[in-house]
């Protein structure tokens, strides 16, 4: 079997802190379990990267926001934010751990996320 390897992908996780990014792709998509649409935004530097899925819910809209407004982009009521205009965009995040426990099996999961969106 060959095994093509894209532009990126031989990068490693970012270390927990806070890191300077980039974002350099954004995949949309709805969640398996409660069909809520989201899009995953994958953040990266020289040292590597860290995908984050923001769910638009009304629990995540503060994050959507917030994640806007840090790259310049204002978010005013009754308007549409285009997550097109997210690529390219630099900033600085923080790098850290969540877990949860899943509710299909009950086990503990560990996913790393991006916290604390600042303007770099």
């Amino acid at each position: 079997m060959k095994v093509a390897v894209e532009e990126g992908q031989y990068k490693t996780v970012l270390a927990d802190g806070r890191q300077t990014v980039t974002i350099t792709h954004i995949e949309e998509g709805v969640s398996e379990r409660k069909g809520i649409p989201f899009f995953a935004v994958r953040f990266e530097n020289e040292a590597g990267y860290v995908s984050h899925r923001f769910y638009q819910s009304p629990a995540g809209m503060p994050a959507i926001i917030s994640l806007f407004d840090q790259v310049g982009i204002k978010a005013q009521e009754g308007k549409e934010l285009d997550t097109k205009q997210l690529m390219r965009k630099e900033l600085t995040i923080e790098v850290g751990e969540r877990s949860y426990s899943d509710p299909e099996t009950g086990n503990e999961r560990t996913l790393k996320q991006a916290i604390n969106f600042l303007a770099s």
